[in-house]
């Protein structure tokens, strides 16, 4: 084991509320709200455990495909959680922000979202922060954007671009790289969750649906990521 594998930042793809909801003979909202009790034990345990960012998969650029009554449900549903939650987060100095295309939610969660963020700004807490309206590939493209804006004000010439120029760009530049990213329901893929931001990341999957995700198996994730060597593509390297 290599015990100074200490998570920073964790990363949590939340998968599988439908099939959960299936397996369970209800509907698919159902899943949605099954998977509170699941946050809650992640938002605790991380701030447990000293974990200074938790990043959790809320909802993708790609989920707005899905049926209108789910989205709309799902938005109902963010915005009681926030507003369900927020006296209990900001008593335990948990600070809420967010990443994404923001402005494509409807105005009452974003206008939720956006007061809970002022609301907890100074906790020194664990920083929640959701994914929400988010494509690793859509942030890329908006840093891609303001890269150009940059070039095109005179402010830079593209020789000056850096892989630091790009992250500087990217929707939270003060937060670290993910430490390990965890995925629930038993699919391998990062499904467009933090592309740039996990080049080096360790990857952790489970068949646990994320409805029934507790403690305990963030506990297992987290054994897991201290008995790796992260290398960072150094052979030698002990870290």
């Amino acid at each position: 084991m290599n015990s100074d594998n200490h998570l920073t930042h964790v990363g949590i793809i939340m998968d599988g509320n439908g099939r959960w909801a299936r397996s369970h003979g209800l509907k698919r909202i159902e899943g949605h709200k099954a998977a509170e009790k699941s946050i809650h034990d992640a938002v605790e345990y991380c701030g447990e455990m000293g974990v200074e960012y938790l990043t959790l998969y809320a909802f993708s650029t790609e989920n707005w495909k899905r049926p209108k009554a789910e989205v709309i449900f799902i938005m109902t549903l963010l915005k009681s959680f926030i507003k369900r939650n927020i006296d209990d987060l900001d008593r335990n100095r948990v600070r809420i922000r967010a990443i994404g295309r923001l402005d494509d939610l409807p105005r009452g969660p974003l206008n939720e979202l956006r007061n809970a963020m002022k609301r907890t700004g100074s906790n020194e807490g664990l920083n929640l922060i959701l994914a929400l309206s988010y494509g690793g590939r859509a942030e890329i493209t908006d840093a891609t954007i303001k890269i150009a804006r940059d070039i095109e004000a005179g402010h830079m010439q593209a020789s000056e671009i850096t892989e630091d120029t790009i992250t500087s760009c990217m929707y939270l530049p003060d937060v670290p790289d993910p430490d390990i990213i965890i995925r629930t329901s038993g699919e391998q893929r990062l499904s467009n969750f933090l592309l740039w931001e996990s080049a080096y990341s360790e990857l952790y999957f489970t068949d646990v649906l994320w409805p029934d995700f507790r403690r305990v198996h963030l506990e297992e994730a987290f054994e897991d990521y201290r008995s790796r060597r992260r290398r960072f593509g150094d052979l030698d390297s002990d870290r």
